[in-house]
C-alpha cells in the first residue's frame, strides 16, 4: 500500500495508572515525530474502553499496528523506542504475513473510526 494514501497505523494501548506507560509516552511520541507518514495514537484503555472491547490487556504496553486497512500486528511489546521502531520497519517491509486476526481488526477498525481514520 501507498503510505500517502493509507498511512500505517500504531496504537498504544496503556493506561495513565501504569508506570511503565508513563515512562513509555515519551518515547512513543518521539517515535512518532521520527516517523510522520505513520499515525501514532496513544489509546487509554480505561477512558477509551469502548475501543478495546473485549479485548483482555494483560501486559503494558500492548502494541496494534496496521498498514491503514488491515491489523498487522497486536502484543505486547518491550517499552524500548528501537524494539518498536524494528517491528513497524519490519511490517512495512512486508515481513508481517497475512494479519494479526479478526480480534485485532476490530480493535484497528474501532480505534480508526474514533481517531479520524477513513
Amino acid at each position: 500500500m501507498d503510505e500517502r494514501s493509507a498511512p500505517w497505523w500504531v496504537v498504544c494501548l496503556c493506561a495513565d495508572w501504569c508506570g511503565t506507560c508513563r515512562e513509555y509516552r515519551p518515547l512513543f511520541d518521539a517515535l512518532a515525530r521520527e516517523h510522520p507518514g505513520a499515525r501514532f495514537v496513544w489509546v487509554d484503555i480505561e477512558d477509551e474502553s469502548d475501543l478495546a472491547g473485549d479485548l483482555d490487556v494483560e501486559t503494558f504496553p500492548t502494541l496494534l499496528i496496521a498498514d491503514g486497512a488491515t491489523a498487522r500486528f497486536l502484543g505486547p511489546l518491550l517499552p524500548q523506542a528501537p524494539v518498536l521502531a524494528r517491528l513497524l520497519d519490519s511490517l512495512r517491509a512486508g515481513q508481517g504475513g497475512t494479519g494479526a486476526g479478526r480480534e485485532a481488526q476490530a480493535v484497528f477498525e474501532r480505534v480508526r473510526a474514533a481517531h479520524g481514520g477513513n
